[in-house]
């Protein structure tokens, strides 16, 4: 969506940016003991173009482990700390993930039963894939784990991020956090661009 906007623009925007501290994973004081890992990017790596809007749009696989024994719940949420906007993009938010088995497949942000979706910033319960303005520079992509002692209250059957947040208040004991990052390149611009016309043209 965003690949259509003006370099130019994404250039001026440049420093409209929130912060690593304006991230949930920021305001939230417990130890950072879960280690969140992908096989699709390393820490402070590039994520592939497959996870973003400028390819498939998948969700990336993503593994967690280190949980407290005394966890019983986990909450997953996704956050742009580059966005052009006062707070953090969300990208996803999952309220139920799984403590067996620690972690989740390609794609499964994207509407999976059973992983309690909240919504995103375009209020929708599924996985928003990275997609910064052209010229706005690399954005950092927060995949936030975090571990309760108990199933939160208040939280509804449609959370957003300020449900989320004072969900975290009621008894948070760990976390941990991936970051991935991703720049539209100029070229990646224009090629997306050339398919949103092909297929207008249609």
């Amino acid at each position: 969506m965003l690949q259509v906007l003006p370099a130019g623009l994404g250039r001026a925007l440049s420093r409209m940016r929130p912060g690593i501290n304006a991230l949930l994973f920021a305001g939230v004081n417990v130890p950072a003991v879960i280690e969140v890992t992908s096989p699709a990017f390393l820490q402070g790596g590039a994520i592939p173009p497959l996870y973003t809007a400028d390819g498939a749009g998948l969700s990336p696989p993503l593994s967690w482990r280190g949980l407290p024994a005394d966890a019983a719940a986990l909450l997953l949420v996704v956050e742009d700390a580059d966005s052009p906007t006062p707070r953090p993009m969300v990208h996803a938010i999952a309220t139920r993930l799984p403590l067996v088995g620690a972690g989740l497949a390609a794609g499964d942000l994207e509407g999976m039963p059973g992983l309690g979706l909240g919504r995103n910033s375009y209020f929708r319960r599924a996985w928003l894939p990275p997609d910064p303005p052209p010229g706005h520079g690399p954005h950092r992509y927060a995949f936030q784990v975090f571990a309760l002692r108990r199933r939160p209250e208040g939280l509804g059957s449609n959370p957003g991020r300020g449900a989320v947040r004072a969900a975290l208040g009621q008894g948070v004991i760990a976390k941990g956090c991936l970051i991935g990052t991703y720049a539209r390149s100029a070229e990646t611009r224009r090629r997306r661009a050339g398919t949103l016309i092909s297929r207008g043209s249609r």
